[in-house]
């Protein structure tokens, strides 16, 4: 048997560091047994899915090293590898459940499902909704279906509180509680496929033979599980890798810790650094040796050396390896070559140069002023954002809003970012010639700078956005409390700005 994994990273966002931890211990454990390693675009959020995005994860993921053999850009035989392309496969083996009597069609209101779950939280039993909490009178189900109400295909669960055995490859038996687990929509009521069904569906049409995801995924293990026996298909092995972790314990996030794999490019780690220390989370090579490449990991690779502790993903020890590979690997003349791939290219210069230009006399000007350009986090203090006539809680608002603004932006070109921060500033009741400067301190670290709105299309969204977090850190940052008041002043700025902006 050939062993074939995969890797399905969804594309709605930057692609991130765990995306590549995932990737690359499903590539070592193939390609340590002579198998196959595939990527497949899971794209079936419509609204928040982008081609930008998915051509970001390619390139991430060949920038790191990491190549499949079969996949949405270089085909093979098992395709199309985007589910977006797929829904007619899905549709079909959705439809074969609802002809069996293991799926059904749901008309139940969001209305509806909030108070049958209320109504099973005030019995004191779990909120799963089961089949007989969904189903419709006959009557009732056919009124609805007359009138052309939407529906979604749910998938037929257990009622009894009987517990389901998953074998795992790291865990061994794991036991689940079926009372937990909810009759499970397959088909939304835009006809596309959740996770769930095209998980399965895929899996099987693409002949993989081990799971390797996240432990987030554990739950969700007994719908998988059905389906495949609804099926008659073989379930692949599963294998459920732990977490990555902030120093702090918690679970990795942006919030806490750079996780875009674009971010760690930009700031200049090197690949072989960054998958060598992705490596060594959570696994370890037999002479526990920090320092290893791809190579070397695959020969050495063992999947059941992977430790269950949530590995901690601490920025400080990525930067320390980083410097291994600068020192010990890269002679002079490879190190000139990287500094120019990384930025002093022609292509990264020519974005630079045309705001530079008006503004110097001799080149030697031209190093302070690009000196922000070619940095990673600028050493803010408080004291740097005086020059703004806001309050510092506004500061922070204005901070965290304008982030929050441009982690959803996609477009990333001056005039855009420049009329989100416009009507942000309008929504926030704030005038431009006091929003402006904070941005400017926290992208640039003065005032006495060229546009912020050129300087983030320069220095990129990855960087930009990590810039703005940390200038909210250097402001004491935000809890919990506040965050959760911050999204609701947000969310009102949004729409007192699109208001204003549909007025002008």
């Amino acid at each position: 048997m050939t062993i074939r994994t995969r890797i399905a990273p969804s594309p709605t966002g930057d692609p991130h560091v765990g995306t590549a931890y995932i990737a690359l211990f499903n590539y070592c454990f193939a390609k340590s047994q002579g198998g196959e390693f595939l990527l497949r675009i899971e794209d079936t959020d419509q609204q928040r899915s982008t081609p930008e995005s998915e051509q970001a994860i390619l390139d991430s993921l060949r920038w790191l090293g990491l190549d499949w053999d079969e996949g949405p850009d270089v085909g093979g035989p098992c395709g199309p590898y985007r589910q977006s392309e797929r829904s007619e496969i899905y549709r079909e083996h959705c439809e074969q459940l609802v002809a069996k009597g293991l799926a059904f069609r749901c008309y139940r209101t969001p209305e509806e499902l909030d108070a049958l779950r209320e109504s099973r939280q005030a019995e004191g039993q779990f909120t799963a909704l089961k089949p007989s909490d969904l189903r419709l009178p006959a009557e009732e189900e056919a009124r609805r279906e007359a009138a052309g109400e939407p529906f979604v295909i749910r998938m037929v669960v257990p009622e009894d509180d009987g517990r389901c055995e998953i074998d795992d490859l790291l865990r061994g038996k794991i036991e689940l509680d079926w009372g937990q687990v909810d009759a499970q929509i397959l088909l939304k009521s835009d006809g596309m496929p959740t996770y769930h069904l095209a998980n399965v569906v895929d899996d099987h049409l693409m002949g993989i033979t081990h799971v390797l995801r996240g432990e987030e995924w554990i739950n969700s293990a007994p719908k998988h599980k059905l389906l495949y026996e609804y099926f008659g298909w073989e379930m692949p092995v599963l294998c459920h890798l732990p977490l990555l972790r902030n120093p702090d314990k918690s679970k990795l996030s942006k919030r806490k810790n750079p996780t875009s794999i674009l971010y760690y490019q930009r700031m200049g780690f090197l690949p072989e650094a960054l998958l060598n220390y992705l490596g060594r989370m959570g696994w370890s090579m037999p002479d526990e040796s920090e320092k290893f490449d791809l190579a070397t990991m695959i020969a050495n690779f063992d999947i059941q050396r992977v430790s269950l502790g949530g590995p901690i993903f601490d920025v400080e020890k990525l930067r320390w390896l980083n410097g291994l590979w600068l020192r010990e690997n890269l002679s002079p003349e490879q190190m000139v070559e990287r500094l120019q791939d990384w930025a002093l290219n022609r292509d990264t210069l020519m974005k630079m140069i045309p705001h530079l230009q008006p503004r110097i006399e001799v080149f030697t000007d031209i190093a302070p002023l690009a000196g922000f350009f070619l940095s990673g986090m600028l050493p803010l203090k408080p004291e740097d954002f005086s020059v703004s006539a806001l309050e510092e809680e506004q500061l922070v608002t204005v901070l965290q809003c304008t982030l929050w603004r441009f982690e959803a932006e996609q477009n990333w070109q001056r005039d855009v970012l420049f009329e989100a921060i416009k009507q942000l500033a309008n929504g926030l009741g704030v005038k431009m010639k006091d929003f402006m400067p904070p941005l400017f301190v926290a992208i640039a670290g003065t005032t006495a700078s060229i546009s912020v709105v050129d300087s983030m299309e320069v220095l990129g969204p990855e960087i930009s956005r990590a810039r703005l977090r940390h200038a909210i850190e250097v402001l004491g940052g935000v809890g919990k409390k506040r965050l959760k008041k911050l999204e609701k002043t947000y969310q009102d700025a949004l729409r007192g700005g699109d208001q204003q902006a549909g007025q002008a």
